[in-house]
């Protein structure tokens, strides 16, 4: 088949999207890519859960049951879409649910694995009620894991659904859905299929596993993090299946939506900005200071906006920063949710330092923008990084970013001591308290000078182009082979 001028077919199959539910970049992906996707003149359809908290009115598609172990549910599909351009548009299509769906929140349900498989079959189920045939089912994360191996294990044997094929992308490894081997009998799936070869892990059947073995190919969102997975450092005890599988992995940095992040006009910030009037990016510190009730200072502010995780290496902040707030009198602003552990440690911070230490323990997409244009700088020492967005969007805003070495860190942030040509960040290798205090140090050195130096690395992140354009292409060429290996 020659696949170079044909219009592909794709379902783009995800637990959440934005702009109808989002908990993180998952969301971000799912609700971008399909857009640029369909810009480039790919027909792309997104299939996502409606949860309690989508209250857009939908159009009626069609409704059939679903068997889930010894009893059938209903299944209604309803529409909407993403608006891509005057004359385009994404469809979205939700599973309706009431039994599974019709909750407060997404995650962390006891029925969880449930759900998840109820998501995978309706996938498998409405196509041929909606008549879209797609070349390629993308699946996201370990939620839709089951609906690789259904499609190959009882799909796959009629004939509507013999030609599609899969790719699979790893956003995060450590969270792999793995439950207990009762939740074997919602699949419906005569073969045997929890043995140590397929879905079985460690006595667990693993949501993950079954992308990983089913799936036509194998994406995670960075060429680096793809490299790392492959080590039993960063395998989560799948480094086994993984290395089985090396030549089907392929690693693609994500992108963000320029339209969606824009400080050129973007009503949430203070003052608009781009690289030609960098300037105006002052004027949303000191705004942002008087709001939140920081002090009018010139010195760094420093920003975390991300899951307070074990993750995203945060002990190695609260390890200097009480010597950084009182030796270079640095302001810190902090935006997330997650461990009660960090929330009380950071709220402490606050306590200690009113007028240096400004924390918010939510999720609010329109403070993030807000924080963004006005710090000067982003930290991110993460653990481990598939991809990581918060330094994109950091770039976007011209706000430089300091990371560690990890995964999509490592791709996309070049450190400006090492490459000055380049360099739009600063960023160390291992994980150790020393190493980062170094880093920030050379960062904040850098900022003091108060020279031209930092006002050109501020144009340079805004100028940078981490859009989805260039990953866009590398993911049709990714759906190319999938269906190309599928056919020979």
């Amino acid at each position: 088949m020659n696949l170079s001028n044909k219009k592909l077919k794709v379902l783009f199959v995800s637990a959440e999207v934005d702009p109808f539910a989002k908990t993180g970049g998952l969301a971000d992906v799912a609700g971008s890519l399909p857009k640029e996707l369909t810009l480039l003149g790919q027909d792309v359809r997104v299939l996502m859960p409606r949860y309690k908290s989508i209250d857009t009115e939908l159009a009626y598609v069609a409704d059939f049951p679903v068997e889930m172990g010894d009893r059938k549910e209903t299944c209604v599909i309803k529409e909407s879409s993403i608006p891509v351009s005057a004359s385009q548009e994404v469809k979205v299509y939700f599973i309706e649910n009431y039994h599974y769906y019709y909750r407060d929140g997404i995650y962390c349900y006891q029925d969880d694995a449930q759900r998840f498989i109820m998501l995978c079959k309706a996938a498998l189920e409405m196509l041929p009620h909606i008549d879209f045939k797609p070349d390629i089912i993308h699946c996201n994360d370990w939620h839709t894991g089951p609906l690789c191996l259904m499609l190959k294990e009882k799909y796959a044997k009629q004939d509507f659904y013999k030609d599609i094929s899969t790719v699979y992308t790893i956003h995060n490894l450590e969270y792999q859905g793995n439950f207990g081997e009762d939740i074997c009998e919602y699949m419906n799936v005569e073969e045997d299929f929890f043995t140590y070869d397929k879905a079985e892990f460690y006595g667990m059947f693993s949501f993950m596993k079954c992308g990983l073995v089913y799936s036509d190919k194998i994406n995670t969102v960075s060429k680096q993090y793809a490299q790392e997975i492959l080590s039993t450092a960063y395998g989560e005890k799948m480094e086994g299946i993984l290395n089985n599988r090396e030549k089907d992995l392929f690693g693609i940095v994500n992108g963000i939506s320029y339209e969606e992040f824009d400080p050129g006009k973007n009503e949430d910030l203070y003052k608009v900005f781009d690289s030609k009037c960098p300037e105006n990016k002052k004027e949303n510190k000191r705004q942002f200071q008087k709001e939140f009730g920081l002090g009018n200072s010139d010195a760094p502010l420093l920003a975390i906006v991300t899951r307070l995780t074990h993750q995203k290496g945060l002990e190695l902040i609260f390890g200097c920063i009480d010597r950084f707030i009182k030796e270079n009198d640095i302001q810190l602003v902090v935006l997330g949710i997650g461990d009660e552990f960090y929330h009380k440690s950071f709220k402490e911070l606050q306590s200690k330092y009113p007028d240096n230490v400004a924390v918010f323990l939510e999720f609010n997409q329109k403070l993030a923008k807000k924080i963004y244009a006005s710090a000067d700088m982003f930290l991110m020492p993460s653990r481990f990084e598939p991809c990581g967005l918060g330094q994109i969007i950091s770039f976007r805003y011209g706000t430089i970013p300091v990371v560690r070495a990890t995964g999509g860190l490592a791709e996309t942030v070049i450190d400006y001591d090492k490459d000055r040509k380049n360099g739009n960040g600063f960023s160390f290798t291992e994980f150790d308290e020393t190493e980062f205090q170094d880093t920030l140090n050379r960062a904040i050195h850098t900022y003091s000078k108060k020279s031209k130096e930092w006002e050109q690395l501020v144009v340079r992140a805004l100028k940078s182009d981490f859009s989805w354009k260039k990953p866009c292409i590398k993911y049709l060429d990714l759906y190319k082979i999938a269906i190309d290996n599928k056919n020979r």
